[in-house]
């Protein structure tokens, strides 16, 4: 996540609320790729969680990678939680230390590919003289969630206090999952429309290719992504599917609307976190905010809203893509391109569409509560989940086809489907690979995914 915005100006109408999310409106030749991935560290010497204090904690790796990349720090109550680039790109930490690059808006997946490995080496550079590493799977195999350490970011205390009054698993996602996101742009209401509804429908899809989280205490879970699973527990108000988005006449106005009847958790004032947890952001609008009367919303305050809730995909400027487990660096590039693919060509898009378009709010639920158990094997209107992943993966090799971005070698953006195209074929996710070595060669221990599932 990265730094919380920061503009005063005030907003007074819906209408404003409405026209913050058209501003992000662009031309096509402007569309962009923003990717963001979080990575678990861990000790190398005995597997153990990675504090923030210390000499060799969370604070000094982000301190080595400042010296590594001259980046800003983002400071939280006199702690460094962050590092930020003038260019875009920002590093922050979620709150059970999970390490996260927020890359820049980038024209092509080749030039993600090659930010995630100017930043692996970065950080490996850094975390070397630590003793850390850094897991590449969906959730911490090995750590009970009292045994994770909680970093000092003034947001996450607010949103740890009130995340189990609305769920029972929501401290869980904070602290335990690690996932990876694709941002895409759109270039007008009706644009945003069609993603929205295309990425939300095969979110599910998303959750089955790239499922990688598989252990939990110290052994199998029972899901191929208990990460994804967790989402269906975790604040009912500011999760799910979204299946408004698929009724007629929807657009900016009924995301504004979802927004406005989502509670809030915290109001920023200068360097201070003040919590409202539970509160109305119309009550703010209005001056009548009971723990701070006489406060009205600014554009830092309604653009903070948006970033706390937690939908599959989510609106803001852009489009982020929510639905998927984090992997090694193969997986992250795969999912940059199979997005990129399905939504930045409208033959794609339309293809993309008409392959969802039978689906009901029902089924599409269904498909939601299912994927994470059975992935690939989840039933979908009389066939597989596997049969509409390779559809959508076609459909995604035609776009970037289509696209026709080339790399100094010459070859498309199609080159980083292939991780997905064997997982399809072979009709096996990583998680399955994993569970398949934790009952062989690792004899039934998650001690060696601290050697097998590494960056």
């Amino acid at each position: 996540m990265a730094r919380d915005t920061s503009d005063t100006t005030p907003l007074t109408t819906r209408a404003e609320l409405i026209a913050w999310f058209a501003e992000g409106e662009k031309p096509r030749e402007q569309f962009r790729i923003g990717t963001e991935h979080e990575k678990i560290p861990f000790y190398r010497a005995d597997n153990a969680p990675v504090p923030y204090a210390g000499e060799r904690g969370i604070r000094a790796l982000l301190e080595g990678l400042r010296r590594e990349t001259g980046w800003e720090p983002i400071i939280d109550l006199g702690n460094i939680i962050g590092l930020h680039a003038e260019e875009g790109g920002a590093i922050s930490i979620e709150p059970g230390g999970q390490f996260e690059l927020s890359g820049a808006a980038l024209p092509d997946v080749h030039a993600t590919v090659r930010e995630l490995d100017e930043h692996l080496a970065a950080t490996k550079r850094a975390a070397d003289p630590l003793g850390i590493g850094f897991l590449d799977l969906g959730m911490s195999p090995k750590w009970r969630r009292e045994e994770t350490p909680v970093m000092p970011k003034s947001r996450y205390k607010i949103m740890a206090g009130y995340m189990p009054k609305v769920g029972q698993l929501g401290l869980d996602m904070m602290l335990r999952t690690a996932t990876v996101q694709v941002n895409v742009d759109f270039a007008s209401e009706a644009d945003m429309v069609r993603k929205l509804r295309a990425s939300l429908a095969l979110q599910p899809v998303a959750t089955a290719l790239f499922a990688n989280s598989p252990f939990t205490d110290g052994r199998p879970n029972g899901f191929l992504s208990r990460r994804s699973e967790i989402w269906r527990d975790t604040d009912a108000d500011r999760t799910g599917m979204l299946g408004f988005a698929f009724e007629a006449g929807f657009g900016y106005e009924g995301y504004v609307d979802w927004l406005l009847d989502m509670p809030m958790y915290f109001v920023k004032r200068g360097d201070t976190y003040h919590d409202v947890s539970g509160a109305s952001f119309r009550d703010l609008m209005a001056g009548k905010l009971p723990q701070l009367p006489g406060e009205y919303a600014t554009v830092s305050d309604w653009a903070n809203h948006a970033s706390t809730a937690f939908p599959e995909v989510r609106l803001k400027r852009f489009l982020e893509m929510r639905g998927s487990d984090v992997g090694g660096p193969d997986m992250i590039a795969a999912q940059a391109a199979f997005w990129t693919g399905l939504l930045y060509d409208e033959a794609a898009l339309d293809a993309a569409l008409d392959l969802t378009k039978g689906w009901s709010a029902q089924g599409r639920e269904a498909m939601r509560a299912t994927a994470p158990r059975l992935g690939l094997a989840t039933p979908v209107c009389g066939r597989s989940l596997g049969g509409v992943a390779a559809e959508a993966l076609a459909i995604a090799r035609a776009g970037l086809q289509a696209r026709a971005r080339r790399d100094a070698a010459g070859r498309d953006e199609t080159i980083y489907l292939q991780p997905l195209e064997a997982i399809v074929a072979a009709g096996r996710s990583r998680a399955e690979d994993r569970l398949s070595a934790y009952e062989g060669s690792w004899q039934r221990s998650v001690e060696p995914a601290f050697e097998a599932c590494i960056f």
